[in-house]
């Protein structure tokens, strides 16, 4: 195993003045905060309702009246596509009585809402325009007097954030660095071709702890070590003020391995699908992360990839991992965007649902890309929702998400037990202390 100290940051990633190597304070991480009512209920207060949330894609909403409806834990929010291009926002609820508007998770180009219950009729814009007997009201035709309520609603990289917060900061703002370290990928663009909802038996931190650290891939995912580092020497850990982080892994082999200079037959794939010969890396097959750069900037635009032009030599090979804060992973590659989210449980907080998303640019001249399900159209997918378990049994071999969500579901079970008080965490682990620690912030008005 190498024990040589961890790199700097490289100075070709594009690397937000701010960002640290990860720090923290040592708030203890106990299992309560994963099945405690309670604790869910001070999130729900304190956090989750001040937050920018994921809605969809603005894909979605191609013309105007298209909509989509997003429901989180007890409240349903409608994003609207307006008349002048722009997305506005709503409660998924009538001001007359309190019923849902919509049912249904998206539609298109609708004039307005009718309420199933009496029939008010809303316009895209919120505005009540009609109203059964308006006559009959003591207060006066409510039409013109209500509307519907309003959420701050902003776009970035084709993705639509939606918040609680009447108050909240500007979207750039709160996301800030991760748009510029995302700078030189066409997101808005890019072309949704796995879209996947599983209803899991874990907390909805899970996944904000795990994709904070490469610790796990070993023991979880050892098929990734022949062509991903995910040894903490090589690695680059970023953390920044507004509570997101970034990791960064080589795409070689794995330095914590003694055969770290082999190729193994997956790195040899990647090496040969780009003209490289992988005998001529036996030995020092790390140096193929290299020559893979060189081969992808020279051959790619001929091959259809002209969005590599774009990016740096280090984004045409490594995976970047962005967290950020609370629940969104966006994982980059030369390749595309893989999308994580993980949302609570309405009531139960050993529950949650797990997303994954995987958006890709255009290739020109293909027609399908290659996915983590085989070959998919070049076309924004169908939803596809379910249980993980059902998933779990319908998959042959088990993937990456098979293998982090099974993990989730044993660990939540572990986080019960008394015997567990706080995490034993590694250096490479501290990001996972430290999203607690931001996360306590928000409970107790600090953020």
């Amino acid at each position: 195993m190498a024990t040589t100290a961890p790199e700097k940051p490289n100075a070709s990633y594009p690397t937000h003045p701010d960002a640290q190597r990860p720090a923290a304070r040592g708030d203890a991480i106990t299992g309560d905060r994963y099945w405690s009512k309670d604790f869910a209920d001070r999130e729900w207060e304190h956090m989750w309702k001040r937050v920018w949330h994921v809605g969809g894609r603005t894909a979605q909403l191609e013309e105007p009246g298209d909509f989509i409806v997003h429901n989180f834990k007890h409240e349903s929010v409608m994003m609207v596509k307006q008349e002048d291009g722009s997305v506005r926002a709503f409660f998924n609820v009538c001001m007359h009585r309190g019923n849902q508007l919509v049912s249904v998770a998206e539609g298109g180009v609708v004039d307005g809402f009718s309420c199933p219950y009496h029939g008010w009729k809303w316009g895209l814009d919120g505005a009540l325009n009609w109203v059964q007997d308006p006559e009959d009201f003591p207060q006066g035709n409510p039409c013109g007097k209500l509307r519907l309520k309003e959420l701050p609603c902003e776009t970035w990289g084709g993705f639509i954030f939606w918040s609680f917060d009447k108050n909240a900061k500007p979207l750039l703002e709160y996301l800030d660095p991760i748009p510029t370290l995302l700078g030189n990928r066409d997101l808005e663009n890019y072309v949704r071709v796995v879209w996947r909802t599983l209803r899991v038996n874990t907390n909805w931190k899970f996944a904000s702890d795990n994709f904070n650290e490469a610790y796990h891939i070993p023991a979880v995912h050892p098929q990734f070590m022949p062509m991903i580092d995910d040894h903490y020497s090589t690695t680059i850990f970023e953390m920044y003020p507004t509570g997101h982080n970034r990791m960064i892994e080589k795409l070689q082999p794995s330095s914590r391995t003694s055969d770290k200079d082999d190729v193994q037959p997956l790195w040899a794939d990647v090496l040969r699908t780009w003209d490289l010969d992988p005998d001529d890396f036996q030995g020092r097959a790390q140096e193929g992360r290299i020559a893979l750069q060189q081969a992808r900037r020279k051959l790619g635009p001929q091959r259809g990839y002209g969005y590599f032009d774009k990016l740096t030599d280090d984004e045409l090979t490594d995976q970047m991992h962005h967290t950020c804060f609370p629940n969104l992973t966006l994982t980059a590659t030369a390749e595309g965007l893989h999308m994580f989210r993980t949302e609570p449980d309405a009531e139960d907080p050993n529950w949650s649902t797990f997303d994954y998303w995987y958006m890709v640019p255009r290739i020109e001249g293909a027609t399908e890309v290659a996915t983590l399900y085989d070959m998919r159209p070049y076309r924004e997918t169908e939803h596809e929702d379910g249980s993980f378990a059902d998933y779990e049994a319908a998959i042959d071999q088990g993937d990456f998400l098979t293998q982090d969500l099974s993990l989730a579901e044993t660990q939540q079970r572990g986080l019960r037990s008394m015997a567990f008080e706080d995490c034993y965490l590694a250096d490479q682990e501290t990001r996972v202390r430290r999203f607690h620690e931001v996360l306590n912030d928000y409970l107790e008005g600090r953020r």
